[in-house]
């Protein structure tokens, strides 16, 4: 239990530096090609950070290639949820347009962790330092 809650702190911590880092790519990159298109590279290479983020940082396991094709399912999942739940908490709750996107962000938090952790962790286990063998994907080791 206490290292499935380290993992979810971590995560948090993850998720905040990997916004930073998608805003500050979108920031540098803005100047110099179309909004959405500085959008669209800030987001994949955040996506490529997270990856090695969590894998190293969150969950304390080696990168693979099948894990780095899974991952951006986390991403999907976040999408929807969010968006979902956007919907609803406007649609149906009445709640502000403002504050929504938000608490709708909050509540995905949970299904992305899981989702992240069973796509990251070898047989979804949640034991510290677990390590799998070697069919490593490319980055630091």
């Amino acid at each position: 239990m206490k290292e499935q809650l380290g993992q979810v702190f971590r995560f948090a911590l993850v998720g905040a530096v990997n916004t930073g880092t998608f805003f500050g790519i979108y920031l540098l990159l803005h100047p110099w090609m179309p909004y959405f298109l500085a959008y669209t590279l800030a987001f994949l290479l955040a996506m490529v950070g997270s990856f090695f983020m969590n894998t190293y940082f969150t969950y304390r396991t080696r990168p693979t290639w099948k894990k780095f094709l899974l991952f951006p399912l986390t991403n999907v999942t976040n999408y929807v949820i969010q968006s979902a739940g956007l919907y609803a908490l406007v649609a149906w709750a009445g709640m502000d347009t403002r504050i929504a996107p938000l608490v709708a962000a909050v509540a995905a938090i949970p299904f992305t962790f899981l989702l992240s952790r069973k796509i990251l962790v070898p047989g979804g286990s949640a034991a510290a330092g677990q390590r799998e063998p070697a069919g490593s994907c490319p980055g630091p080791r």
